[in-house]
């Protein structure tokens, strides 16, 4: 495995940390592109890169799997997600159809958005694309946190991760985020004066757009496309 791990072989991490230690380090390297897509992550190599046993190993690509960043494969073990356009696509087919109505019912409700603007900073002031991916993260958390309605938050939540992947993955060959700064910087001016319906249609337009760059549709059945990565994965 190829991927430079911050942190490891460093000072031993104390054992109720150690999962937790493993789960930080192989996100951070998935989505800066460290670990490519479709890697392989073999426990007994990762063990010994961190200095710790199987164990925290285990547990921490389990929880990685459940956010949708690794595949786990009875006979292959586990490997880094693949990035496609079909995969974005229906990451962000949901998110539209949902993320949208949740900030209407933010706004509605309204509720203070402090934290998207921390949010907001913090990507400003990243210094890779998985800072960056993870800041972006929260600025949309923060939007939809508030709408009042748990089980929507939840559907949500399960994407965020996923969404991050794809973003950071993009952003590698695609360097638009200065652009969707700005997009976000207009969806909370709009939230945060009250106007649902508007805030509303700005996130859908951010959320639809960005896909749509990445991932362009083919003009003709069979023509590739010239977006980040048409139809075929997506790597580092």
């Amino acid at each position: 495995m190829k991927a430079p791990l911050s942190g490891a072989g460093a000072t031993p991490v104390p054992i109720p940390s150690r999962t937790q230690f493993v789960l930080e380090h192989l996100t951070h390297a998935i989505l800066t592109g460290g670990l490519a897509p479709g890697t392989a992550l073999v426990e007994t190599e990762l063990a010994g890169r961190f200095g710790v046993s199987k164990t925290p190993v285990r547990e921490a690509l389990k929880t990685l799997a459940g956010r949708g960043l690794v595949v786990m494969s009875e006979y292959r073990g586990a490997s880094v997600r693949a990035v496609d356009a079909g995969m974005a696509r229906a990451i962000y087919d949901v998110r539209l159809l949902l993320e949208p109505e949740a900030l209407r019912r933010t706004v509605r409700d309204g509720a203070a958005l402090a934290a998207a603007h921390t949010a907001l900073n913090a990507a400003d002031s990243a210094a890779d694309s998985a800072e960056r991916s993870l800041a972006n993260r929260d600025f949309h958390r923060a939007l939809y946190l508030p709408c009042g309605n748990p089980l929507l938050v939840v559907m949500l939540d399960d994407l965020r991760d996923q969404a991050a992947l794809v973003s950071s993955f993009v952003w590698q060959t695609v360097p638009s985020w200065e652009r969707e700064a700005e997009e976000h910087r207009l969806i909370l001016a709009a939230a945060e004066a009250g106007e649902a319906e508007r805030a509303g249609e700005l996130l859908a337009g951010h959320i639809r757009g960005f896909v749509e760059r990445a991932f362009p549709e083919a003009e003709e059945p069979g023509e590739e496309t010239g977006g980040a990565a048409g139809e075929r994965e997506v790597s580092a």
